[in-house]
């Protein structure tokens, strides 16, 4: 089972691909963690970021794509892996899919937690105040000006990813609004779906 998961900051990706990693037993793979992992491990491509970000650059896209490409071939995503956060760009996404021809492989089905984002800058803020108001440190990430500016960036770059999919049959949009139990009981019947027809 190979996923995406689509949707802005906020979105609850996070919460419902922790919860399938437990019931598959697939990895949730992370760019910035896949980085990070290939960056302490030195592997080849490892070393190509390092060095990128080293000089203050921005890691390329091929970089990226390498670094995915490893990953997936490690024991643990043998029998499918999520990945969250990426691609973030048309050109990722492209990319993407010519790596996993390559290794004779395709993505099962790309998620979209469709969220209100006025609803969900509403929530960031009352999670700030409360925070505020219990005398607790507010988390960078419930920052309402920093979250607004990675909404931002959000509807600017990754947003288009969603009609890529879409395009192609592979998109399940997700109301993510719904309740935790909700969302996943949904995303459970896409799946369902998905492993009948495909």
């Amino acid at each position: 089972m190979r996923l995406i998961f689509l949707g802005p900051p906020g979105a609850g990706k996070g919460t419902q691909a922790t919860r399938l990693v437990k019931k598959h037993g697939i990895p949730q793979l992370s760019t910035g963690d896949m980085l990070r992992a290939a960056v302490a491990a030195e592997t080849p491509i490892g070393l190509q970021a390092k060095a990128v970000m080293e000089s203050g650059g921005l890691v390329s896209d091929e970089i990226v794509i390498g670094i995915v490409a490893d990953r997936i071939e490690e024991p643990d995503a043998a029998k499918g892996f999520i990945l969250d956060g990426f691609p973030r760009t048309v050109a990722q996404a492209e990319a993407l899919d010519k790596m996993l021809a390559e290794k004779e492989l395709k993505l099962d089905l790309v998620l979209e937690l469709q969220v209100d984002q006025t609803a969900l800058v509403d929530r960031i803020v009352k999670r700030a105040e409360e925070a505020r108001a219990n005398g607790e440190p507010v988390r960078k990430d419930d920052d309402p000006e920093i979250f607004r500016q990675r909404l931002d960036a959000y509807n600017r770059d990754t947003a288009i990813v969603a009609p890529y999919y879409r395009e192609r049959g592979q998109l399940s949009a997700i109301d993510g609004m719904q309740s935790i139990e909700a969302v996943a009981a949904q995303i459970d019947a896409a799946l369902d779906a998905c492993v009948v027809t495909g």
